[in-house]
């Protein structure tokens, strides 16, 4: 609390760390994909026709670009950029309804490959709930080899509840680790910290007086976004509090400790801030914070393992998202457990304390 008094920054921090880490973030730090140009080439001009133009044309995600007679006209439009996706429909659609439909064809723009790829399913979503619709009027069942799909635990596929609980970690990442190796490199640069070498208090007592303001901010914080994410997105924890507070508690230490270290290795305040910054770095690009692990290669998923903010990814995503329990995540809290330890050893073994 007298850290609290003394440093005016630190209760702002406790505000607004977590108001700009949910309400701004996830609106930023999203691949949902908008705006997807689409062209359509209508053969058939039927009602049916009509009826799915019209559908594309008010869905949220695509804007209907223009109605060409061919497919060559469409492609050069693709060819320049203006259109994403190209759905041609064939000649005699609207009368196939009554039995099978006619196969329509899709063609999206490859040089971007998620807006091409996730454009490509956005219109064949769309196209195949207005033909449901069209052929539930007319007492008709959709033929068979038509996918439904559904999406277990992020029904909408909304990618803001993807990212809040991978911004929870960012949340720890930030606040347990950057901040107390910031603060205790600090006592170096002014010369503090020589004072405190001379006098009776242990090197145990001091680091820990430099690390429970963050931790106590930590948990603040952390409790402040979840609370944040259920008022402002809907989104709620579906398995126990008290879990994802134990893996908070182990990964806070975690990097902590990782702080503590860099500290001990730095002179100045710019050597830890470049060393820190490479190491989020490569804790977001490789612990599938961002992308999944799966889509990397076999020697990048290898070497995800061995970094603490993997394991609290799948802690945190799987407790909000699915409900998982200690028990079945036992392996990730195991793995947030002896990285601690490990930690906590390197930070008390390269703090050397001078008299």
């Amino acid at each position: 609390m007298r850290q609290f008094r003394r440093n005016p920054f630190m209760p702002k921090l406790v505000v607004a760390f977590p108001l700009m880490l949910i309400l701004v973030l996830p609106w930023i730090a999203t691949m949902d994909v908008r705006d997807i140009n689409v062209g359509v080439v209508d053969h058939d001009r039927s009602d049916v026709s009509q009826k799915m133009v019209s559908r594309i044309d008010a869905s949220e995600y695509l804007l209907l670009e223009d109605v060409y007679a061919d497919y060559a006209s469409a492609l050069n439009v693709l060819e320049d950029g203006k259109i994403d996706v190209i759905l041609e429909i064939p000649d005699g659609f609207g009368e196939s309804m009554v039995g099978k439909p006619e196969k329509l064809a899709l063609w999206s723009n490859g040089v971007n490959a998620m807006k091409g790829s996730l454009g490509s399913q956005y219109v064949m979503q769309t196209v195949m709930q207005c033909l449901k619709e069209m052929r539930q009027e007319r007492g008709l069942e959709m033929p068979d080899g038509v996918i439904e799909t559904t999406n277990l635990y992020n029904p909408t596929m909304d990618y803001k509840f993807y990212m809040i609980p991978a911004l929870l970690v960012m949340l720890l990442v930030m606040v347990g680790g950057f901040l107390p190796a910031l603060n205790l490199v600090t006592e170096k640069e002014f010369g503090t910290i020589e004072q405190i070498n001379v006098t009776p208090v242990n090197r145990f007592v001091f680091t820990l007086s430099k690390l429970i303001p963050f931790w106590v901010i930590c948990f603040m914080d952390l409790g402040i976004c979840m609370l944040l994410a259920k008022l402002v997105y809907g989104l709620s924890i579906a398995g126990a509090a008290w879990t994802l507070f134990l893996a908070a508690m182990l990964f806070i230490i975690v990097m902590s400790s990782i702080g503590v270290i860099l500290a001990n290795l730095s002179e100045t305040m710019q050597q830890t801030m470049f060393l820190m910054l490479f190491i989020v770095l490569v804790f977001i690009l490789l612990s599938g914070l961002m992308t999944p692990v799966e889509s990397m290669p076999s020697w990048a998923q290898k070497l995800s393992v061995c970094l603490p903010p993997t394991h609290m990814v799948a802690i945190v995503r799987a407790v909000y998202l699915k409900g998982a329990s200690v028990s079945e995540l036992w392996v990730n809290y195991t793995a947030l457990g002896g990285f601690a330890v490990l930690f906590c050893f390197l930070a008390a073994l390269t703090y050397r304390k001078r008299g």
